[in-house]
């Protein structure tokens, strides 16, 4: 039997910095959608929010002019609807559940230090020392501070119903050979990874329009910036794997 071909992006992405970045959320969108879809929507999109852009990102759907369009984007009229997932990583989470791992503290732990910083701000110097120190004492092939990686092992297990999963993913320096021969070896779910440019295939657009707009949208969350309406929308894609709490959408961390 043939493996089942899915297409992934990200955004929020800096490697095995989880704190004191750029970014507070990682979003890794999966899709399956062939070619010809993936083209019609772009399509469609570029149809509707008519911008000269070369390349169309996240952003173009988020601007409030086009909100219809994003939703219609999200929506069961939209190419989506079963042909989509996106896992979330709240990365303070993330990252305190490897540091209680490693620590074999109790699960309280990572409660206690999750709402320590999310309610008074305290653990974040703390935070800041147990990240660089967690990187500095990395040595794995596949680190475990790094959201990537588990990302593409769970994108693999949503889509496999047994038979293997041919990843068609965004090009990510992070990707070498190397790490993609230990993937496959941690996933049997995997059968290969191939890299490919969102320049030159419609399908990795989509993914990372997806990917785009999760990443705002949960960011915003978290601050207290809430879009009930798109977060809505969003809600039948998000695997309920993503290792965020918030509105009890998490689990216990996947170890690498």
């Amino acid at each position: 039997m043939p493996a089942i071909p899915i297409v992934c992006d990200e955004s929020g992405y800096e490697g095995e910095k989880l704190v004191g970045g750029v970014t507070d959320v990682f979003a890794h969108a999966s899709i399956r959608l062939d070619q010809e879809t993936a083209a019609a929507c772009v399509a469609e999109l570029r149809a509707r929010i008519k911008s000269p852009a070369t390349m169309y990102k996240a952003n173009h759907l988020l601007r409030a002019k086009h909100r219809a369009t994003l939703l219609w984007f999200l929506g069961p009229d939209g190419p989506l609807p079963g042909n989509a997932s996106v896992f979330v990583i709240d990365k303070t989470y993330f990252l305190i559940t490897a540091l209680v791992d490693l620590l074999g503290a109790p699960p309280s732990t990572t409660t206690f230090l999750y709402d320590a910083h999310r309610r008074t701000g305290r653990a974040r110097e703390f935070l800041d020392t147990a990240n660089d120190y967690l990187r500095a004492h990395e040595t794995a092939v596949l680190p475990r501070l790094d959201p990537l990686l588990p990302a593409i092992i769970r994108a693999a297990e949503h889509w496999s119903d047994g038979t293997p999963v041919l990843i068609a993913h965004d090009r990510q320096t992070t990707l070498s050979p190397t790490r993609i021969t230990a993937l496959r070896e941690k996933s049997p779910a995997i059968a290969a990874i191939e890299q490919l440019d969102s320049f030159v295939d419609h399908r990795v657009q989509i993914a990372d329009f997806l990917a785009g707009i999760t990443y705002r949208i949960a960011s915003g969350r978290l601050h207290g910036n809430d879009d009930p309406g798109v977060w809505a929308a969003l809600t039948p894609y998000l695997d309920p794997a993503s290792l965020w709490i918030e509105d009890r959408l998490h689990v216990v961390a996947r170890k690498i």
